[in-house]
């Protein structure tokens, strides 16, 4: 399995109570600095090889084989989260607000301290007067590590993927 690449099976290994609780309150956490404009601590929750993607196509197999809305590595994260964070930044000229809802949260276990945990996410941003509502199911893959839980892969697979946006700035 390569980093985003889709997790076949692997809800067939639940966890323990203690550790859904711990990846819930982890996505909590994560939709918290999104929605407070803390973008560099949201890039500190990747482990140095994780990827974020968001395919562009309903099911898409692989980031490889498709151009993707998203695909990045958490050092082009970091470079992202730097360019929303500059004043000129037209796309961001007001400057959004965001609601993450994150919700039916599932856990399990991967084997080797890593888990893979799903959930549905609502977001809601606004800016320039008007409401965009993006719809989700999200797939984090996390390690955890001598900090706690970081995110390998993040996918987000936005119900209307194949459909036109206006530019995405705020992560999801």
């Amino acid at each position: 399995m390569g980093a985003g690449e889709p997790v076949k099976g692997a809800l067939t290994v639940p966890v323990t109570p203690d550790v859904l609780r711990e990846c819930e309150v982890f996505l909590i956490e994560e939709a918290c600095r999104l929605d407070e404009g803390r973008f560099d601590a949201w890039v500190d929750l990747f482990d140095d090889d994780g990827v974020y993607w968001v395919p562009s196509e309903p099911g898409q197999g692989s980031p490889h084989d498709t151009l993707s809305l998203f695909y990045e590595s958490k050092a082009l994260l970091r470079l992202r989260v730097q360019r929303l964070a500059h004043p000129l930044t037209h796309v961001q000229a007001p400057r959004s607000r965001t609601h993450h809802h994150v919700n039916s949260i599932t856990a399990a276990e991967l084997g080797d301290g890593c888990y893979v945990v799903r959930s549905l996410l609502l977001m809601l941003e606004w800016r320039a007067g008007e409401q965009t509502l993006f719809s989700a199911r999200c797939s984090h893959e996390l390690r955890r590590s001598d900090g706690g839980l970081r995110i390998i892969s993040k996918r987000v697979d936005l119900l209307d993927c194949d459909a036109p946006h206006r530019a995405i700035a705020i992560p999801f």
